[in-house]
């Protein structure tokens, strides 16, 4: 084996990783996020979490990848541990999927059938494809799809490089001597163990003793013990992955070794005993990229097939492995959403902006709440309203900065466009929420400086004010709604409705100054009702910004606010101004 031969080799390995990592990344980025939900939601019973997890990993190519996103759901408090339990041992198999895949580059020459099976054959018109929809496509779909293609082909291509560079090796008497190291069970279980933690992927190490057994120099007393490693080596991702998480995230990553740990052990000790007492006339011969494949699938479904049962013992098991801290103390109700902001999500961008916008929705109804809140001490003021009106208040500034940094470190470059325009939307509703906030906490403080000083409003005034804050909140419940729902025919009503509040703040503003000529009002109690109606008004103003935000994610690039706004003000917009008509009807003052 020469010296081009190792860079070949090398260069094979380093076309292969990549090649799976962009076939895993394109049918992630493919699902835009479906998958991800159907692991969150699907997972009620044991073997529907096992099927889920095994359709899963078998679609992304990566079981690694379907535990460290299950880690994040534990630790991000959606899934429990028995739905964890379920959903790991089904990516086990799933996983195995792969080298079927791969187990193609190993078809021998034969018929013209076979021939077309060999992905040598059927490769460069994959490529070929991949190449051409990247290059005249702007589709986000189609592009993902390429990435698919390309992938699968550099993964093939690599795989044939590594196979073609390692062929020479047979003839060497030391690589045939190392192997032979390798069929003692603990040394081979090792040597897997080492190769799937150093690459991280059960499937790339798979793939690499795929292709040294197309040497013929591997027999199955070598490759069965190292596959049995490379099932613990893949443990290692999801351990890292639980490193700073939550004790429940921890034990999920448990969970998955010892799952393996357990299967592999009585797997082996199953195996090498029946083949001590009678053996195996297969351990002898030459393993081949089939073989490997079937020995993976048959190792991890019958270690499910075993385990399930017993998968509330793993549970438990990992409980007593994690024990709980008595100090520790619940998180609070208000705050428990921002969890879902799960740093793990972020090689998933569709996933991770799904989860902003489920911590986003939480904080608009905690900014209808501080508004609700904030009313309520005009009818009769109460401390204890008063201090959850300010407590709501910093809760929310916390959900601003927490949302907002988490999204602003995703890579736009790993987005679809629906994903970036989501993105957009939320972080600029995060901002208007909290200053729906903002003015409800100034709302509270004109309520407090009335209360202190012993201040009222006349009857009028509050008959008016009344009018006012149910136009403005009718305004925000369309607004909270057609943000969680994306809804645009919700958000379509804010505009007509902000032009009414608009009308409201000036003819309240006006009623008042009547009132003072009349000396039926004084100067102290203007300045009041004007720092509310300015607060009232401005609450409305945010409301149509989330609304306009709302209707662009929802329409894409082809919708423009100032163009959208100028529409709707057309003399010719029949529509529009009936809707202002039907809510200036509704909202008149007494």
């Amino acid at each position: 084996m020469t010296i081009f031969d190792v860079l070949n080799a090398i260069g094979g390995l380093a076309l292969f990783l990549f090649g799976m990592h962009m076939l895993g990344d394109g049918l992630a980025k493919m699902s835009g996020g479906k998958l991800e939900k159907i692991l969150e939601k699907l997972t009620n019973t044991p073997l529907k979490a096992v099927l889920v997890g095994m359709g899963v990993t078998a679609v992304i190519q990566s079981s690694s990848a379907t535990t460290v996103m299950v880690v994040g759901f534990v630790n991000s408090g959606i899934m429990k541990l028995q739905q964890a339990a379920g959903i790991i041992m089904g990516a086990n198999i799933g996983t195995t999927i792969t080298s079927w895949i791969l187990g193609l580059a190993g078809i021998e020459d034969g018929s013209l059938l076979l021939k077309l099976c060999k992905p040598s054959s059927f490769g460069p018109i994959l490529a070929i494809i991949g190449v051409g929809i990247i290059m005249f496509s702007k589709k986000d779909r189609l592009k993902n799809t390429a990435m698919i293609l390309l992938g699968f082909t550099i993964l093939m291509n690599g795989m044939d490089a590594m196979s073609n560079a390692v062929k020479p090796l047979r003839d060497v008497p030391e690589f045939t001597n190392i192997l032979v190291r390798f069929s003692n069970p603990f040394l081979g279980l090792l040597a897997g163990v080492i190769l799937t933690a150093v690459i991280q992927s059960s499937s790339a190490s798979v793939g690499i003793l795929q292709a040294l057994c197309l040497t013929g120099a591997v027999g199955y007393n070598t490759a069965l013990p190292i596959i049995m490693g490379q099932n613990i080596g893949t443990c290692v991702t999801a351990m890292i992955s639980g490193v700073g998480a939550s004790k429940n995230a921890k034990r999920a990553s448990l969970i998955h070794l010892y799952f393996n740990v357990i299967g592999t052990s009585l797997f082996m000790i199953a195996f090498y005993v029946i083949n001590g007492i009678r053996p195996f006339a297969f351990m002898e011969q030459a393993a081949t990229p089939f073989g490997i494949a079937t020995i993976h699938s048959i190792f991890n479904i019958v270690a499910t097939l075993v385990l399930l049962p017993f998968s509330k013992g793993l549970v438990k098991l990992a409980t007593i492995s994690v024990r709980e801290d008595r100090r520790d103390e619940s998180t609070d109700e208000a705050l428990a959403p921002l969890q879902y902001l799960e740093p793990r999500f972020m090689e998933m961008p569709s996933l991770a902006i799904d989860r902003s916008k489920a911590a986003a929705m939480a904080m608009a109804g905690l900014a209808k709440e501080t508004f609700e809140q904030a009313l309520e001490l005009f009818g009769a003021y109460d401390e204890a309203k008063a201090e959850r009106v300010v407590e709501l208040e910093s809760i929310i500034d916390q959900y601003e900065d927490q949302i907002g940094n988490y999204l602003v470190k995703l890579n736009p470059q790993d987005m679809t466009n629906a994903d970036s325009h989501l993105l957009t939307a939320v972080l600029h509703c995060i901002g208007d929420f909290e200053r729906i906030s903002d003015h409800a906490r100034n709302l509270k403080e004109a309520a407090q400086e009335m209360f202190e000083k012993k201040i009222s409003f006349s009857e009028d005034a509050m008959k008016e004010l009344e009018v006012f804050s149910n136009a403005v909140r009718e305004s925000l419940d369309y607004t909270v709604r057609g943000f969680c729902e994306n809804d645009p025919g919700l958000a379509s009503q804010v505009e007509p409705l902000e032009e009414v509040v608009d009308a409201l703040n000036l003819e309240v503003k006006a009623r008042h100054i009547d009132r003072l000529k009349q000396g039926n009002c004084t100067i102290e109690l203007g300045f009041v009702l004007s720092d509310i109606s300015t607060n009232l008004e401005r609450i409305s103003d945010h409301c149509s910004n989330v609304a306009i935000a709302v209707l662009q994610q929802m329409r894409g690039n082809e919708f423009d606010a100032h163009h959208y706004l100028a529409y709707l003000k057309q003399e010719s917009n029949t529509e529009f101004k009936d809707s202002v008509l039907r809510y200036k009807e509704k909202y008149q003052m007494p």
